[in-house]
């Protein structure tokens, strides 16, 4: 079987599903695992080139709308009539569902059962832990600084926080993604910052550039340096690579709660 990957969480759910020999390109920013970089690449996963896709003759694409304007991707597959499914999911629990119908997809439907299986079973692992840990600590994650673009209550995002003991403070922003300002996120004063912008990595990422805000010297997270990059690719992708970075927010808050300022 052929199998085209156009968004970096559709690969790593092929991965998971140790299936990674079955993919003949992927998007541009799929990097992981790390022998999808010398698959032949198809374009930024907003503006992918259908017709590269297309020469490729995939047995299955797919394709995604997790990001506005992937829809353009869709279009271009219906117009080359490829065969294709869209994963969409904005729940962790959703990303169990989506191993489990891409299993279906590619004929592992048992094999993919018995892994979103064990999928669930390490997010019932860390629900444990958190329901026993005393104090939830709140979490401001930032996907973008200006206009500043963050998860709300229908974010996995939210569940993750929960899942590590804490939780979001845009829980209650009944979205998944949610445009908001600087005076609202210092009204809601969070105990810690996550600083995830999508699509830069950690080393572009200055938390200089969040003390600098007006008024943000006064903030809890500011004030305790409680200001965390994280890497994007484990928090803004919707893959069960989600539990890597869940293991590392639940440590930072484990060990913040063990070591109080």
């Amino acid at each position: 079987m052929r199998i085209v990957s156009i968004c970096p969480s559709n690969t790593e759910i092929i991965a998971y599903l140790d299936r990674v020999h079955l993919l003949v390109g992927v998007d541009n920013y799929s990097d992981y695992p790390p022998q999808v970089e010398r698959l032949p690449k198809l374009g930024p996963d907003l503006s992918i080139d259908i017709e590269k896709v297309a020469e490729l003759q995939p047995d299955l694409v797919l394709a995604s709308l997790s990001v506005p304007g992937m829809e353009k991707n869709i279009e271009g597959l219906d117009e080359y009539g490829l065969p294709y499914i869209i994963l969409n999911p904005n729940s962790i629990y959703e990303i169990s569902e989506d191993i489990r119908r891409v299993g279906k997809a590619i004929g592992i439907e048992a094999e993919a059962n018995s892994k979103a299986h064990t999928f669930i079973l390490e997010i019932e692992k860390f629900k444990a832990r958190a329901e026993q840990s005393g104090d939830k600590p709140s979490l401001y994650w930032e996907w973008w600084p200006k206009p500043v673009f963050t998860p709300g209550g229908l974010n996995w995002l939210t569940e993750i926080s929960e899942l590590a003991g804490a939780y979001n403070i845009f829980r209650d922003e009944n979205t998944a993604s949610f445009q908001t300002d600087w005076e609202d996120v210092k009204r809601r004063d969070p105990d810690h910052i996550c600083m995830v912008w999508v699509g830069v990595k950690e080393e572009k990422m200055n938390t200089d550039l969040i003390r600098k805000r007006p008024g943000w010297d006064e903030l809890t997270a500011v004030k305790q340096d409680r200001i965390h990059v994280l890497e994007e690719s484990l928090f803004c992708r919707p893959s069960p690579r989600l539990l890597v970075g869940l293991r590392k927010i639940e440590e930072i808050i484990r060990n913040e709660k063990g070591n109080p300022s």
